[in-house]
């Protein structure tokens, strides 16, 4: 055991400095509590999850598909890492842990051999294993009370597990362990306190305080779903076979459907040069956490409502203001400029910025957790958030209500008029990501849902 007191009373004057970094290491570990695993093992106690193909092929290919496979080798993860959080790691000391860090989920393997940094992608190292088969089915509990900054307790070796019963494997021992099926078991990685203290990931804890939580509705209910199948390729069939899709914010099929939007008006009927109030209603109907969970600094979900009349005019309508602090954040603005650390990681002077709301229409509204800075700048590098804006983001089975006034024009012609209102998703803001090069199927803008309602228009 550590004694603090007997560690100040040995350093002497001239050691200050190094007492100060002795402090600093102490304050590592307790935010990423297991740090002291970094370095324990080699990737030889560790399989390729290309040797977990050979039996369980199916399920590999499922794996092999999702983000899980990907989460060190993806375009926006490697550019964040090695572009981003790496060299300000290395320039700021405040962030200096987030270099090994952000590995002990992206790349854990490579993060307990202490392979830090891990070559890039494109070196094909082990660090490419991403969040592997064999990492996560030798994973037995975490440490603490709280799962967060990949505490997980892992024992690497012959002995995988699993959730299953009566299982017999020639080529490894296997074992039962409950962790694997609890949310938990998910919150090791999906729930993230950055060096400032703050909860910039926290989708497991949403998912606690969650209707779909209190109800025992658990993360692989939605996110591995049971199917009747074999685990093993030939092997026996059963009902409930976990698959290993994950699927989630970067599957189309997820997000559809995943709000739901109702519109109404005030009136049956438009009158030209009179005004009309539209109400819309968004739902987070499916999602036991909040929309956008995650790293909700990087993402855009928005609603957007307009009018088309006979002749195929189309009129914007921004949002009513609802004139609570903060709200300037989540009315979108072409001319507002945020992430402007983002200069300041890579030395740029006077740097003043990027688009903040990226391609979203002016007045629409956005349903976002603004991350802030320590100068109060919004910011998408989650490490360096000192504080968080007002939290408007959709949450579980809550429903927003946004109102819309439209001045209908005096000279509106005749028939209908079709009013239509949609949410959208981007997995990246768009400004962000073509400044820092990624590709366009990565940030492209996702239907939610949509609604509409159609309104003849009268002169009297």
């Amino acid at each position: 055991m550590v004694h603090y007191d007997s560690i100040e009373r040995s350093f002497t004057r001239e050691e200050g400095m190094k007492k100060i970094w002795i402090i600093v290491l102490f304050v590592v570990i307790a935010v990423f509590g297991s740090l002291f695993a970094e370095g324990t093992y080699t990737y030889d106690d560790f399989e390729s999850s290309e040797i977990c193909a050979s039996c369980h092929e199916s399920i590999y290919r499922q794996y092999d598909r999702s983000m899980m496979s990907q989460t060190f080798t993806h375009i926006w993860d490697e550019v964040e890492y090695y572009e981003l959080a790496l060299p300000h790691a290395r320039k700021l000391p405040k962030v200096a842990e987030v270099e090994a860090g952000c590995n002990g989920c992206h790349a854990p393997v490579a993060f307990l051999t202490g392979d830090i940094p891990p070559k890039k992608p494109a070196e094909e190292s082990r660090a490419n294993d991403s969040l592997s088969c064999d990492l996560c089915h030798t994973i037995t509990g975490f440490k603490g009370e709280v799962p967060f900054n990949f505490n997980f307790v892992v024992e690497p070796g012959e002995t995988k597990y699993g959730t299953r019963k009566g299982g017999e494997s020639t080529y490894h021992e296997i074992a039962v362990t409950p962790f694997l099926h609890t949310a938990e078991f998910c919150g090791t990685c999906h729930n993230e306190k950055d060096p400032y203290g703050i909860w910039v990931k926290s989708t497991h804890l949403e998912w606690k305080e969650s209707p779909q939580g209190k109800a025992g509705v658990l993360c692989q209910d939605c996110h591995m779903t049971p199917a009747r199948s074999a685990s093993v390729t030939a092997g026996a069939v059963y009902d409930d076979v976990r698959q290993h899709l994950f699927h989630g914010a970067h599957d189309t099929g997820k997000l559809e459907g995943a709000a739901e939007i109702l519109l109404y008006a005030d009136a049956k009927k438009v009158k030209p040069g009179k005004t009309l109030t539209l109400e819309a209603f968004v739902l987070n109907a499916k999602a036991g956490h909040s929309i956008p969970s995650g790293s909700a600094e990087e993402r855009l979900v928005w609603l957007h409502v307009e009018a088309k009349d006979a002749r195929g005019n189309t009129y914007h309508l921004p949002v009513d203001p609802k004139g609570f602090p903060g709200e300037e954040l989540l009315i979108a603005d072409p001319e507002a400029y945020a992430y402007q650390d983002i200069g300041d990681i890579k030395g740029i002077d006077n740097f003043k910025g990027i688009k903040r709301d990226g391609d979203v229409p002016a007045g629409d509204r956005i349903f976002r957790l603004p991350y802030l800075d320590p100068d109060g700048r919004m910011t998408i590098a989650q490490w360096h958030t000192a504080s968080l804006g007002v939290d408007y983001r959709l949450k579980p089975l809550e429903a927003r209500r946004e109102t819309f006034t439209w001045k209908v024009p005096k000279d509106l012609p005749e028939g209908d008029v079709t009013i239509h209102a949609e949410v959208f998703y981007s997995r990246l803001v768009p400004s962000v990501a073509r400044y820092m090069k990624i590709p366009e199927e990565e940030y492209a803008p996702v239907s939610m849902n949509a609604d509409k309602i159609v309104l003849p228009v009268v002169s009297k």
